[in-house]
């Protein structure tokens, strides 16, 4: 199945390879918001068109997990993650220097199957890397803390190439990126494979694709109040994966899996930490820059609290795990995350950001540990051999995360906006929009009145989504066992 693992150190340093994998990839998905001002002024895309390039790439991704998880499985975990990375920075120079909006689809759409193709190989290579038990929850802490963090300094080191290079900077840096990573992997990664992995089901892979992408999109544009019929062909599709899953000797998912509390409770748990993680920067980002007047660049750093946090959480888990249990340190840990969103409420009122930047540490150190011991329960759940198609039940999880921590608080927060706002009948109309949109349009007076509206909707969806976690919390205790 495996071929001889490295020595230790080799081992390790392995796991840098692929959390810097892991860490561009996740940056990818937030690092593009901050440029569709100027690529929009560069390409002229329709409405339509700008809609597509931000939501492409998650559709991709998300749709292809499970497909591409399998065919690791089948042909090589590390020939698949080198032929990803490959991919990823040869179409990350398409999308630097694409001169029309149809190019720049084009290259978001083949970066989200490059992504679906190196994040299951990243999780599944950990868990054949590190067969002990202790040593893999360590090495699932880094790729976890590599993940969140690339979230969370997308918007900052987009701000800062922004400020001083033109968009397509925003994908040129994933080339130097993805070069160490191809050239390091070939001499530091194992390759393993499942070593009977049976005929290829085609059916399942487009049922799969079929099931994920459509509620992907419908989720995506429920931020802009629309609902979209696609999502019954995704129902209809998911329901038709699992009955299929259920009768095969050999499914692309073990579907049964989710039978078991612990496991069921532990992707519920990964759900929700990204949910309350990324909602949080979704409009904690326009906070920082539309109320509090700071630069991209600023917002990214104001947000470090968060990251550093995250970071801290590879020195604790093991410790979490003794004390506590897996399940009891989910639960705690998700526990904490909601303490710190609660707080984040009375603090956005307050002059001094340094109340914020203290509400942000339980947050970004709950969020990471809940991640690493439910990812870790995730990925122990199944037998090595199959470690490439239950990983991409793990960043499924995440993806949807991402979606919805958008989609829902996004939406709320739009909608808490708007009914907060309250300008005379004079007023144009386009301040009710968005905050950004009012900025533009208003006179100093009514800005103010219109900061003062968006801080206090970012204030009660910080409260709905510490309601969340808490409850995320509650069914850790209740399902996830404690040994």
């Amino acid at each position: 199945m495996t071929t001889t693992l490295p020595q230790t150190g080799r081992r390790w340093a392995a796991l840098g390879v692929l959390a810097a994998a892991v860490l561009l990839l996740s940056i990818d998905g937030t690092v593009l918001a901050l440029a569709v001002p100027s690529l929009t002024e560069s390409l002229s895309p329709t409405a339509e068109q700008i809609i597509w390039i931000g939501d492409i790439y998650s559709l991709a991704l998300a749709g292809l997990l499970a497909l591409m998880g399998n065919l690791a499985d089948r042909f090589g975990r590390k020939r698949i993650l080198l032929a990803g990375s490959m991919l990823f920075g040869l179409v990350s120079l398409l999308a630097a220097f694409a001169t029309s909006a149809e190019q720049l689809i084009l290259a978001r759409l083949l970066l989200g199957v490059a992504g679906a193709t190196l994040m299951p190989s990243t999780l599944s290579l950990i868990r054949n890397l590190f067969p002990d038990d202790a040593e893999r929850t360590r090495a699932i802490a880094v790729w976890s803390a590599a993940f969140g963090a690339g979230s969370a300094a997308g918007p900052m080191v987009g701000g800062f190439l922004l400020e001083h290079f033109w968009w397509g900077s925003v994908f040129l840096i994933n080339v130097p990126v993805m070069v160490v990573v191809v050239i390091s992997g070939l001499w530091l990664l194992p390759e393993s494979r499942d070593p009977q992995p049976g005929p290829f089901d085609f059916a399942s892979a487009a049922l799969s694709m079929l099931a994920v992408a459509p509620i992907v999109y419908s989720i995506t544009h429920l931020a802009a109040g629309e609902f979209s019929p696609v999502i019954v062909v995704g129902l209809v599709a998911g329901v038709l994966f699992v009955r299929r899953q259920r009768r095969l000797a050999n499914p692309m998912i073990d579907v049964d899996l989710f039978r078991s509390p612990a496991f069921s409770g532990a992707v519920a748990a990964n759900v929700i930490s990204i949910f309350a993680l990324v909602g949080l920067l979704f409009f904690f980002s326009q906070y920082l820059q539309f109320a509090r007047g700071f630069s991209p660049l600023q917002a990214g750093l104001a947000e470090l609290p968060a990251t550093l946090a995250s970071i801290v959480v590879i020195g604790l888990v093991g410790v979490a795990m003794t004390r506590l249990g897996r399940g009891r340190a989910i639960a705690v840990s998700l526990a904490v995350a909601a303490a710190g969103l609660a707080l984040v409420a009375p603090a956005a009122s307050q002059s001094s950001y340094v109340w914020l930047a203290l509400c942000l540490v339980p947050v970004g150190l709950g969020v990471g540990l809940a991640m690493t011991l439910a990812g870790d329960a995730i990925v122990s759940a199944a037998p090595p051999r199959k470690a490439g198609s239950v990983s991409a039940v793990t960043e499924t999880a995440n993806e949807l995360g991402v979606v919805l921590g958008i989609a829902v608080l996004g939406s709320m927060i739009t909608a808490l906006y708007r009914s907060n706002l309250e300008l005379p009948a004079s007023a144009p109309a386009a301040a009710s929009d968005s905050l950004g949109a009012a900025l533009q349009v208003l006179d100093p007076a009514l800005a103010q009145v219109a900061k003062d509206a968006f801080v206090s909707a970012m204030q009660s969806t910080s409260l709905v989504a510490a309601g969340f976690t808490m409850l995320a919390a509650v069914v850790a205790w209740r399902l996830i066992p404690s040994r």
